[in-house]
């Protein structure tokens, strides 16, 4: 497994996703995001995605360069069109848009439709964070990408609907990121890719069987991901159907159906809160602060273990993985490899 220096790696991501028809500018941009989501150890949303990005672009499903333009726009709401345009661009957008209004009437929602895959959703809830605002974001796949089958069911309904919060904090925001099934389809993916099995739990083939063969949920007809919550997958089966009803009803976007009516891609739910506008901005840091003070002081049953707060392991994960490079599988390495090689593209140094 050949480790990678995150700076060599997010360099040749962006010469590859520039030769693949995205501008200077773009092609930066969302190698960063890519990258950035290695460092933090959710490879399924990391570099192993370029391949189907620029397959995306080719078929004209994704747009480099594209617009994003207002639908309907108030002080405290926007509702923008991202033109099929690259997710992390048109995500990016959207929270520079929204994150004044914020400021203004202490929250605002903004809503985003016709966009690509807008990558790992805590990186935007970071990005808020910085600018101390409180952040909640949900996504589905557009009505196109079913993955998730309801308890008892055993066909798809519903993509694996992710959704995350931000809450800042010192240098240290508190960022919970989650989908609301058992796992990532990219997780799978990846597993699928490098040729090796799943978890258990994570899995059901078409009968409804549990399995551990990724291929499974490609199959036709297909398997499925089980929703969170183990025995209480009902819980994350509903927090699903929410996400789904946020993000693609409320947004003005598409929520799933037997026949999809457009290409695979992401509706955004957004919503920023400013605790100036609220509580009070220093009433609102004391209260955090004390809490996580109180929360890491839990006496321990393993005085040797730590208590954890959601940030924390991306955290360490970023810090080892910016000394020892970043560890990429030898099937997605070959994928990258041969298209740097298609599209002629120097591949970058391995550290390990």
């Amino acid at each position: 497994m050949p480790y990678i220096r995150h700076t060599e790696l997010e360099a040749f991501a962006t010469r590859v996703l520039a030769a693949g028809g995205l501008g200077a500018e773009e092609a930066a941009l969302v190698a960063s995001s890519l990258v950035a989501a290695n460092l933090r150890g959710h490879d399924s949303h990391g570099v192993m995605r370029i391949p189907f990005y620029l397959e995306s672009l080719a078929k004209g499903e994704v747009v480099a360069g594209a617009d994003l333009t207002p639908i309907r726009e108030a002080e405290a709401v926007l509702v923008a069109d991202g033109h099929w345009g690259f997710g992390q661009t048109q995500t990016r957008r959207l929270l520079e848009r929204l994150a004044p209004k914020a400021r203004r009437m202490g929250t605002a929602v903004g809503t985003l439709i016709h966009c690509g895959h807008i990558g790992r959703l805590g990186e935007y809830c970071e990005l808020a964070a910085e600018q101390g605002l409180v952040s909640m974001l949900m996504a589905n796949t557009h009505g196109h990408s079913r993955r998730v089958a309801p308890p008892g069911g055993k066909a798809p309904r519903l993509g694996t609907n992710p959704l995350a919060f931000g809450v800042p904090h010192e240098r240290e925001p508190l960022v919970l990121d989650f989908g609301t099934s058992a796992t990532a389809e990219g997780k799978v993916r990846v597993l699928k890719i490098a040729g090796k099995t799943c978890p258990d739990g994570w899995l059901l083939d078409a009968e409804g069987r549990p399995t551990n063969d990724p291929n499974a949920l490609y199959a036709n007809p297909p398997g499925t991901i089980l929703p969170m919550g183990g025995t209480q997958a009902y819980k994350g089966f509903g927090l699903a159907l929410m996400v789904e009803i946020f993000a693609g009803a409320l947004s003005g976007g598409v929520t799933v159906r037997e026949v999809p009516m457009n290409q695979n891609g992401n509706c955004v739910f957004m919503q920023l809160l400013d605790p100036a506008q609220l509580g009070g901005a220093e009433h609102f840091a004391a209260e955090v602060r004390q809490l996580i003070h109180f929360v890491r002081g839990c006496p321990r049953i393993d005085p040797a273990s730590e208590i954890l707060l959601p940030g924390d392991p991306e955290r360490r994960t970023i810090a080892h993985r910016q000394m020892q490079g970043i560890p990429i599988d030898e099937g997605n390495w070959k994928q990258l490899a041969a298209l740097a090689e298609r599209l002629h593209v120097e591949l970058c140094p391995v550290c390990g």
